[in-house]
């Protein structure tokens, strides 16, 4: 009894099957059999041909793939750059820009004796409404760093403290109390300390993260070029080995493969030449410039607050006729032929509408110069109406705020001329690119052919 239990409860135990154990030892030894394989075929001239033709033809596809993978990279970046990245940093100019007009304009409208001037008032809103929007359009920035968000933050949050300040010291000055000059310091104090360092180096930020790009886009495709140097030594190794094994010459297919993998190498080089002078002249004529022409106006706008609130501070304004005398002598120099608006104009072209609206910018700064002058010896000399009414009369011709209107009009018409000029040049360097990816992709395909018609040729004398 007790034996037939034990063989029944035998019988129960699931058994492994000795055909799945073979399948499986099968399926290991793939691998074994087929690198074994090879190399037996390899002993021989036609399965060595065979391995080379293989090789060449996966080389082939690597490097095909990789050059036109790096091409097309190159002209996204260059893609991004233009529509994305240039208008972003764009976008942090214009916050820079328009809470430094601000300010300016704040304290000009200030200085207005009875009512305040209906368009100083219009553009000081105007400034607002602009450097929120512009704020919005920066913070859009998908890719926005943690820096680039502190910055916006502090603007964002600063900025209705500002403009509180600004209404206070508004009301006090309608009802005549003293305590508005107050009021409206603080507000150009906060705004000089706190608010347009976090704009600079939002603006910095971005310019930065811009020639990083333009680096990117005009750099040298390393793996790719490694790849078709790779391939292209095998084809002639290829057939110098053809040559020594059949005593001929040429291989009609593996020079058809060179070749069209040669033509790909000429027109990459002919084309990343062209893209690089391009993003060169971009950066030369465009990026490069804008940069120092928005300096050059934020530097100016500074100037035209120092300048009202030197008026302002009615005798107490050293402080600020010395930061007016520093930053108008960066901008232009001490007769505006000098500073950033001499580097912008020795660089640009002549006759182009860059070097024609700088000069008229140099031109300008000269006239507020030496109205600025005027203005301070009206005042020094206890003038103090005539040096307001010089200052801030938009109907004096000679006066300084119809020549810093006319400067600062100009420096913007620089910047847009030099921006078009970026862009131009970007789009130029990505258009010669368009044909160049599907065209890695058709030389492959004609090389691959090329070596597979050619390894054949060969092998049929062996049949």
């Amino acid at each position: 009894m007790r034996d037939t239990a034990d063989r029944a409860r035998y019988q129960t135990v699931p058994q492994q099957p000795d055909d799945a154990r073979s399948l499986l030892a099968a399926l290991l030894a793939l691998p074994g059999r087929g690198l074994r394989s090879v190399i037996r075929s390899a002993a021989m001239t036609p399965g060595r041909l065979t391995v080379i033709a293989v090789g060449l033809i996966v080389l082939t596809a690597l490097a095909a793939l990789t050059a036109s993978f790096a091409v097309r990279d190159r002209s996204d970046t260059l893609t991004d750059l233009t529509e994305r990245r240039e208008p972003l940093a764009a976008a942090a100019q214009q916050v820079y820009r328009a809470l430094s007009d601000a300010d300016a304009t704040a304290a000009s409208a200030f200085l207005a004796t009875g009512e305040e001037p209906e368009e100083l008032r219009q553009r000081y809103e105007n400034d607002i409404a602009m450097a929120g929007s512009s704020l919005s359009k920066a913070a859009s920035d998908p890719a926005a760093t943690p820096r680039m968000t502190a910055q916006i933050d502090v603007i964002s949050q600063q900025l209705p403290v500002y403009t509180g300040l600004v209404e206070t010291a508004r009301t006090n000055n309608r009802q005549g109390f003293p305590v508005g000059a107050s009021y409206l310091r603080e507000a150009s104090a906060l705004m000089r300390t706190v608010i347009l360092p976090a704009a600079e180096a939002l603006y910095r930020i971005d310019t930065e993260r811009v020639a990083e790009q333009q680096d990117d886009a005009g750099g040298f495709p390393v793996v790719a070029m490694l790849f078709v140097i790779a391939l292209l030594a095998a084809l002639i190794a290829t057939q110098l080995h053809l040559k020594r094994l059949t005593n001929r010459v040429l291989n009609v297919g593996l020079v058809m493969a060179t070749l069209a993998i040669g033509v790909g190498v000429l027109w990459s080089v002919a084309a990343l030449t062209v893209q690089s002078v391009y993003i060169g002249n971009g950066k030369d004529d465009g990026t490069e410039q804008v940069d120092l022409l928005v300096q050059a106006r934020i530097a100016a706008l500074k100037s035209r607050a120092d300048e009202t609130l030197t008026l302002v501070a009615r005798g107490d304004g050293g402080a600020y006729e010395e930061e007016f005398v520093r930053l108008s002598g960066r901008m232009a120099g001490d007769d505006g032929g000098g500073g950033w608006l001499a580097d912008v104009a020795a660089d640009a072209t002549d006759g182009t509408p860059l070097a024609s609206e700088v000069a008229l910018a140099q031109e300008s700064a000269e006239k507020w110069l030496r109205a600025h002058a005027k203005v301070r010896e009206l005042d020094n000399a206890g003038d103090y109406a005539e040096a307001v009414q010089l200052a801030i009369d938009v109907g004096k011709p000679d006066g300084a705020a119809v020549a810093f209107v006319a400067l600062d009009d100009h420096l913007r018409a620089a910047i847009e001329e030099a921006r078009q000029a970026f862009h131009d040049d970007t789009t130029a360097a990505s258009q010669v690119l368009t044909l160049l990816a599907p065209g890695w992709i058709v030389l492959g395909i004609i090389a691959a052919l090329g070596i597979g018609a050619g390894i054949r040729e060969r092998l049929r004398e062996y049949q």
